[in-house]
């Protein structure tokens, strides 16, 4: 293992933004404890997944990747392999007594114990960590983020909801908000940095609350975009439960609050949402979505769906359909039902939907959804749009990558352009997915 640095490190991400933030903190910590990250996973000495549970593909993944990881490690005996996040937090003892290769695991509250565990794996420990830390934000830490124009701020951690299908309360634990004043401090140090973009993060973003300063969702947008004008500012994920009047006014009242929401629906039928103890009807969510767009007629709606949840019919399924045409997301998050070990669907409800049926579910979903989401886009062809360009096109580097406001994706001609800058492009075509254009002439 002549050819590997001993003291360098590779992360693999899976999941959420949540997840990317989470790996720039722990970067960050890892770089503090006298380690160096590597360019590549081949030259590193440590490996480590940061890992997701909610859907069943992406343990899937992680377990793949551990296969190889267990060849590797009988090769260069000195390979210290971790995994953290998730997984080992919703799986425990058992997960790390089937993969005796893995060194370490910890999980989302452990990460400022990582370099001594790193160092204690390479002394022949084997350790597990998934203490619940409730106060854990990670304050004080300022993480080394992947790119420099749009960056992810987690606001809060954790989540309160007990939703029938979901791991995020057993891996996340319960929801902590990080104090006001740290997150305007650190939103003024992006904008120092150079950055144009901030997303906020959490669980429920929407449920933040700073008690101490008087402070909930709304108010924190409203202090975000007062300490960074000119910055754009996102955040993600919400719960319809959430979602009021007074924060979507603040949205609409600020020119750098993009105008998107992320709004899971998860189904159309309300006894399927009663199942999945989302706390709203169908009807609930349909009213929050009229006040949304009576407020902010030009918003951008997206959304999760889940197809053949445990005991739903053909006609519950109609009514997911039905709920897409009526409410007519601009895309969506489409999966179908995998039961995840532990949950409350797990321990109380038959998974009884055929898994063919499942799939076939799922495709109508999709189907509908590209069709919506093509007629949504080409609505833009002959518009011109303000496209913040946030890398160059994969397929040639004289075109440019960004998005609007409301978070479509724009590939165009670069012109002068380059990642950073804020251009009004015209739009000149446009897929399911993409919108494509020129830059408007400098």
């Amino acid at each position: 293992m002549s050819d590997r640095n001993p003291r360098s490190f590779f992360i693999h991400t899976f999941g959420c933004q949540m997840n990317q933030a989470d790996s720039e903190i722990v970067t960050a910590l890892l770089l503090a404890g006298g380690y160096e990250p590597s360019p590549d996973e081949e030259s590193a000495g440590i490996v480590l997944l940061n890992s997701c549970a909610v859907r069943e593909n992406a343990v899937d993944r992680i377990g793949n990747f551990l296969q190889q990881l267990k060849g590797r490690k009988r090769k260069y005996r000195s390979l210290v392999i971790g995994v953290i996040g998730c997984v080992p937090q919703f799986e425990k003892q058992p997960f790390f007594d089937a993969h005796p290769w893995v060194d370490f695991v910890a999980g989302p509250d452990n990460y400022r114990a990582l370099a001594a565990m790193v160092a204690n794996a390479r002394e022949g420990a084997r350790l597990l960590k998934i203490d619940y830390d409730h106060r854990e934000t990670y304050g004080g830490i300022d993480p080394v983020r992947a790119g420099r124009i749009c960056a992810f701020l987690p606001v809060m951690r954790g989540c309160n909801n007990s939703c029938a299908f979901c791991v995020v309360p057993v891996t996340r634990g319960r929801e902590r908000s990080v104090p006001l004043s740290r997150l305007l401090d650190e939103a003024r140090g992006l904008a120092d940095s150079g950055f144009r973009e901030v997303t906020l993060l959490g669980q429920n973003v929407n449920s933040y609350l700073d008690a101490a300063a008087g402070c909930d969702f709304a108010d924190l947008l409203e202090a975000v975009g007062r300490a960074v004008p000119g910055m754009r500012i996102r955040f993600t994920t919400s719960h319809p439960k959430d979602i009021s009047e007074k924060l979507v006014r603040a949205i609409a009242g600020s020119p750098d609050i993009c105008r998107h929401i992320h709004l899971p629906v998860q189904s159309g039928s309300t006894r399927i949402l009663q199942l999945m103890r989302r706390g709203h009807t169908r009807e609930e969510y349909l009213r929050k979505i009229d006040m949304i767009r009576s407020i902010m007629p030009d918003v951008a709606l997206t959304t999760d769906l889940i197809s053949g949840f445990c005991t739903e019919t053909d006609a519950e399924h109609r009514e997911t359909l039905s709920l897409m045409q009526e409410v007519r997301f601009d895309s969506s998050f489409m999966f179908y039902y995998s039961v995840r070990p532990g949950t409350w669907a797990d321990r109380n409800l038959p998974d009884d939907v055929p898994d063919g049926v499942k799939r076939a579910r799922l495709q109508e979903v999709i189907e509908l959804q590209n069709a919506i989401s093509l007629e949504r886009y080409r609505q833009d062809v002959g518009r011109t749009v303000e496209v913040l360009a946030e890398t160059e096109s994969r397929r040639a580097d004289s075109r440019l990558m960004g998005r609007t406001g409301t978070n479509r994706a724009v590939v165009f001609d670069r012109g002068g352009f380059g990642p950073g800058d804020l251009v009004t492009v015209r739009i000149t075509d446009a897929t399911s997915a993409t919108l494509a254009g020129e830059a408007a002439r400098e």
